[in-house]
């Protein structure tokens, strides 16, 4: 098919030639210090240029704030404006290749003609995510009472035939992948029974898990709180993994990075989740309070690393399969989101690449001896690399931006498409 990207191709190779000598010069530098280490620079390269995460379509406006919507000028309004700011994002990061899109939000009436869109901009699509968070207009039943745990049988009905059309949606789109997230839960002690809640999630769950063709996988994302602020019918790991087990082989457990309590270390959930084949992806941003949606690795970058740690030891040692969904999902009140999510692809990549500079043999043997200081340096020299020229030129050499903010700037996107677009009118945020 033929493609029709964004942007211009002479801008990036315009950009790219005032940046390459200086690239260059500094990768042979950094693959010179490497070679001392013992690592082919050019490998890690392959590896890096292999590493794709997918973006959200939500994730292309801005996603407001408690109390108010901050619109910028220019922001998409419909999947098809969704799909041209997306790929704007992989023309010049070339790691984003994937567009995970969110129902009824993106609803349209030719899901095959979408298809054919999304790769004439050189784009696919990830894993479907259903809403059952939320009331839609003309809906029969309000989801006030829970969605897949409420105890209006009609209701749940209605979040089971929901998800299995994010499903049939999914299937003409080419995805394998149904996410589903509940806000079920509850504000008040005594307000449900929490045992009885779970058995009503897990039997309309069941019912959604039965309509999975057989090479899809249903990713079950769990949150601690929000709505809910007493309980949460799937709050945590635990919950996720035993309804996960529950439901059958093709349910996983899928890891939010804000959807914790502060303090809990998720590296260990991950080595946790995969021990047991339940690992099925993560969504990735970042958190200082709460699910604050942050931009990937602004607060907590060491963390993003040693997740990226734990990843690369499931790959190595892969049970029942290793093919974690990735997805970047934050919430952009104060930036541009194209950039916040160029920035945040650049950081999750650079933290891949870290994981794959680890000594691993260095690290195990020093595991092994008990060897507290050697173990905990085989990461931290890792880390102390400034892989930037590694990202930098699987970028270009893929046709991507060596400066991938000064080319998106220089482009006058924003600008363009703000004389372009319907203008998003104020909101009242969440509150």
């Amino acid at each position: 098919m033929t493609t029709n990207l964004p942007l211009s191709d002479e801008l990036i190779a315009e950009a790219n030639a005032r940046e390459t000598a200086a690239l260059e010069e500094d990768y042979a530098a950094l693959g010179r210090q490497l070679d001392r280490r013992g690592i082919d620079i050019d490998a890690i390269k392959g590896r890096v240029a292999g590493f794709s995460v997918a973006v959200p379509s939500w994730g292309a406006g801005r996603g407001g704030t408690r109390f108010a919507k901050f619109p910028i000028p220019g922001e998409p309004t419909t999947i098809h404006e969704k799909l041209e700011d997306c790929a704007v994002i992989n023309q010049l990061s070339r790691v984003t290749p994937r567009v995970s899109p969110h129902f009824p939000w993106d609803k349209v009436s030719d899901y095959a003609g979408l298809r054919q869109e999304a790769a004439s901009l050189g784009l696919g699509f990830d894993a479907v995510n259903s809403n059952t968070f939320q009331d839609q207009k003309d809906q029969a039943h309000s989801y006030a009472t829970g969605s897949l745990s409420s105890t209006i049988a009609e209701t749940r009905a209605q979040a089971v035939e929901h998800n299995i059309e994010c499903i049939e949606i999914g299937k003409q789109l080419g995805s394998t992948d149904l996410t589903v997230w509940v806000g079920d839960g509850t504000n008040f002690p005594g307000q449900q029974d929490l045992g009885r809640s779970l058995d009503r999630y897990l039997e309309a769950a069941a019912q959604v898990y039965a309509a999975l063709p057989d090479d899809w996988r249903m990713l079950l994302e769990h949150k601690m709180f929000e709505p809910a602020f007493y309980s949460t019918v799937i709050s945590d790991w635990g919950s996720s993994i035993l309804a996960a087990q529950e439901l059958g082989p093709k349910a996983k457990c899928l890891v939010d990075l804000g959807h914790h309590a502060p303090n809990v270390n998720i590296e260990q959930i991950v080595a946790r989740l995969h021990r047991f084949g339940k690992l099925g992806g993560f969504h990735f941003n970042d958190s200082k309070y709460g699910d604050d949606d942050l931009d990937s690795g602004s607060i907590n970058p060491h963390q993003l690393f040693l997740v990226f740690n734990e990843l690369v030891e499931a790959e190595l040692h892969p049970r029942d399969g290793f093919n974690p969904s990735y997805m970047i999902d934050q919430s952009h009140n104060v930036t541009d989101p194209i950039e916040s999510m160029l920035s945040s692809a650049e950081t999750i990549a650079a933290c891949f690449a870290k994981a794959l500079l680890v000594d691993r043999e260095a690290l195990h043997a020093a595991q092994e001896g008990n060897d507290t200081m050697m173990a905990f340096q085989a990461l931290r020299r890792a880390y102390n690399v400034d892989v930037a020229p590694i990202l930098a030129m699987a970028r270009m050499e893929a046709g991507g931006a060596i400066d991938m903010l000064s080319v998106y700037r220089q482009s006058k996107w924003r600008e363009r498409k703000a004389q372009e677009r319907k203008p998003v009118g104020l909101g009242a945020g969440i509150v």
